[in-house]
């Protein structure tokens, strides 16, 4: 039984694994790693897989189905996200009207907090997986295989029933996360690791977790509210430090790892214990991962000997009430601390920083653009909240009618940028992206900042390669400005 895995086409370099999809200003392009686990899972349970990356190959539509024709598949696997949803159950459509006998099965984030919305706006599309689905759609395509017609055992799947639409109860998250086979083998038997590029990790690289879950409690963040839960649940550490070993033998040239944990740092023993089993096997590569603004020294040193170059950190705002509203649970105070330590550390920092929550107005707003630029991390990121379906923050704003548009497709601009959709009591969406545009520029054209840069780029080659992909795209995006 043959079964496609894939990322539909849509835009080209549409980054949709991402937790903000869009076209990226900076030429980022996430792995699919969701899809990747569902294909490594299908491909253990003996079924023969197609795992196609559209945007990242340049597919455009008509290849993909020339593909489904030939090899006529029982089984298609759509990935999805929010603003590419009525292409992507568009497209599931047209790979039924080329193969109807094929079941489209959708998944990701959107279709796991909108299962019964998506199914009755999008009859072309049989059935949605919600929540982490690599066993959901392994069930499913085991029933189809076996030539059942009853999805009703298959847990986490909502489904057409006659004229109905059917919702069973949830799959319980997976508690052993060792059982889910490597993504890695997928990445090389498919894909292409020079076609993926994230600014904080240097090319070539691959994407892989240690970890799924965050304890935390931020309102807008999407991954721990529509697909793994605020439970955080470990891979052990022998099993997450095998594949990187295997991933430095399978890629010639590899030169990071980016763990995509949602809070790879959030439980510091296991942090330790994981540089530790670094340092003891010997391995040396260079690694990048999501954290916190709450590491003491003695963790930062030891992620540094561990070769963390870069930790990815949300510091979201410098405005204690913005801060409270949005539950982030670390102070301005934290957050310089740990800037500090990670530079004695020989960290980099890629900060975060969101404007437009509740409360936020234009002069808390510039208190955060002012204390992004003391805090000076190696790169910032600057944008409007971005609130999904399934997410407490999109609930409040659609409450408070907030969101400025009711199409999905609205979310993005017309060349696939990130659009914002929000606003809050006294700031439209206009002026959040004015806002946003103010304090890229205020923090890349320091005259200090593009020196250091220059100066670094010309004593290392390889770093200069990464920050000329990475500004190709956006500093023609930073001058001149943004869409409004």
């Amino acid at each position: 039984m043959r079964v496609l895995v894939l990322n539909p086409p849509f835009l080209p370099k549409f980054s949709r694994p991402q937790r903000s999809p869009a076209v990226t200003k900076s030429g980022t392009l996430y792995y699919p790693l969701w899809p990747a686990y569902a294909a490594a899972v299908l491909e253990a349970d003996g079924f023969s897989v197609d795992f196609v990356d559209a945007p990242a190959m340049d597919m455009d539509a008509e290849q993909v189905l020339s593909l489904a024709r030939e090899k006529r598949f029982a089984l298609a696997v759509l990935d999805t996200s929010t603003p590419s949803i009525a292409s992507d159950c568009a497209f599931a459509a047209r790979i039924k009207e080329a193969c109807p006998d094929t079941f489209t099965l959708l998944v990701g984030t959107h279709v796991s907090a909108l299962p019964q919305e998506t199914l009755a706006g999008a009859p072309g599309v049989d059935a949605v997986a919600r929540r982490e689905y690599e066993y959901t759609v392994r069930d499913t395509a085991r029933l189809l295989r076996d030539g059942g017609s009853d999805l009703s055992p298959v847990a986490g799947l909502s489904f057409r029933n006659g004229d109905d639409i059917a919702h069973n109860p949830d799959r319980p998250f997976l508690q052993d996360l060792d059982q889910l086979p490597w993504v890695a083998p997928i990445y090389k038997k498919f894909l292409e690791p020079a076609r993926y590029f994230n600014p904080n990790a240097a090319p070539p690289m691959v994407t892989l977790v240690t970890s799924r879950g965050c304890p935390f409690r931020c309102g807008f963040c999407v991954y721990p509210q529509t697909l793994t839960g605020r439970k955080y649940r470990f891979r052990s550490v022998d099993d997450v430090l095998d594949e990187v070993a295997w991933s430095l033998e399978a890629f010639p040239g590899l030169r990071s790892v980016f763990f995509e944990d949602d809070t790879l740092t959030a439980d510091k023993k296991r942090c330790l214990a994981f540089c530790d089993a670094i340092l003891s096997r010997g391995l040396d590569f260079a690694w990048t991962a999501n954290s916190r603004a709450d590491l003491d020294l003695e963790t930062l040193r030891a992620l540094g000997a561990a070769g963390c170059r870069m930790l990815c950190v949300g510091f979201e705002s410098g405005d204690r009430q913005s801060l409270k509203a949005m539950r982030k649970g670390v102070s301005t105070d934290s957050m310089r601390a740990f800037v500090k330590n990670a530079k004695t550390a020989g960290i980099l920092v890629h900060g975060c920083f969101i404007f437009g929550f509740p409360g936020e107005t234009r002069e808390s707003v510039m208190r955060t653009i002012d204390f992004a630029l003391s805090l000076a991390p190696d790169t910032a990121q600057f944008y409007p909240v971005m609130v999904y379906p399934g997410t407490e923050a999109y609930a409040q704003y659609r409450e408070k009618g907030w969101i400025a548009c009711d199409d999905f497709s609205d979310w993005l601009t017309p060349e696939g940028l990130h659009n914002c959709v929000v606003r809050n009591e006294s700031l439209s969406p206009q002026e959040l992206v004015r806002l946003c545009d103010l304090a890229r520029r205020r923090f890349y054209l320091r005259p200090g900042y593009v020196a250091a840069k220059l100066f670094k780029s010309l004593r290392d080659p390889r770093e200069m390669a990464r920050t000329a992909r990475a500004g190709a795209v956006f500093f023609k995006h930073l001058l001149r400005g943004s869409r409004v």
